[in-house]
């Protein structure tokens, strides 16, 4: 963590230390550094209050999924040094709305999305941060574009001013097993690294935002470099948020 977490105990700050036990195993049993994933709060349904405890306990980036959501609790947050990011589905209607407004955007799934993205930030006199949303599990119910569809995206993206892209975001199927969770998530980590060695212009390729509350330690083991958690840290979702 990167700041330190009171003494006094908490529900969110017992949740948050268990996060951490289990993102510090994972990365141990994979071989890798503490320091190469990070997390980021899911913050959907979650009143301000809430989420403000949390970043008093440490939490440095938050995501969002809906853009009035966020807009309506944002000045109630204590935002100074955390990073913000829109990880829900993105309309081109709510583009204006949002760019600007957080620091990464994790859900372009289409040339049309990313260009609504760049002409609002070029308007705006800044480089808008994004993820390609890739639909692994080429589910006709979820967003993301089709995984053999996403260097294509990526390099089209790359020649767009105002916009760079660093990196892919995935939501996989719902799996009951280990091993199938690993497979989706191992598909992933190789097609973020076939598109990093592509070495695509105006493309970082940095950040693979992949596993949730449910498969986060299965994510990390194949790679992950960003998780994104929010019931295993602020509960179950409430219906309406108050």
């Amino acid at each position: 963590m990167e700041r330190l977490l009171p003494d006094a105990g908490s529900p969110v700050r017992e949740n948050l230390l268990r996060i951490e036990e289990t993102v510090a195993a994972a990365c141990r049993e994979a071989g890798r550094a503490r320091e190469e994933v990070a997390l980021l709060a899911v913050t959907k349904t979650v009143a301000p209050a809430l989420i403000n405890e949390a970043i008093r306990l440490g939490v440095t980036r938050i995501g969002e999924n809906r853009v009035q959501e966020y807009l309506g609790k944002k000045d109630a947050l204590l935002l100074k040094g955390v990073e913000t990011h829109l990880i829900g589905h993105l309309q081109t209607n709510k583009v204006s709305k949002i760019v600007g407004q957080v620091d990464m955007i994790q859900s372009i799934d289409s040339l049309h999305v990313a260009q609504a993205v760049a002409r609002t930030s070029q308007r705006l006199g800044r480089v808008t941060q994004v993820l390609v949303e890739v639909n692994i599990g080429g589910e006709e119910a979820k967003s993301g574009v089709p995984a053999d569809q996403a260097a294509e995206l990526v390099a089209a993206m790359g020649e767009i001013e105002g916009i760079r892209v660093r990196g892919l975001m995935t939501i996989p199927p719902i799996s009951d097993t280990e091993k199938q969770k690993r497979d989706y998530f191992c598909r992933m980590q190789k097609l973020f690294i076939d598109i990093r060695d592509k070495k695509i212009d105006n493309v970082s390729m940095d950040i693979l935002s992949m596993g949730m509350s449910s498969d986060y330690r299965e994510a990390i083991l194949e790679g992950s470099t960003m998780v994104r958690i929010g019931t295993a840290l602020f509960g179950k979702r409430a219906a309406v948020l108050r």
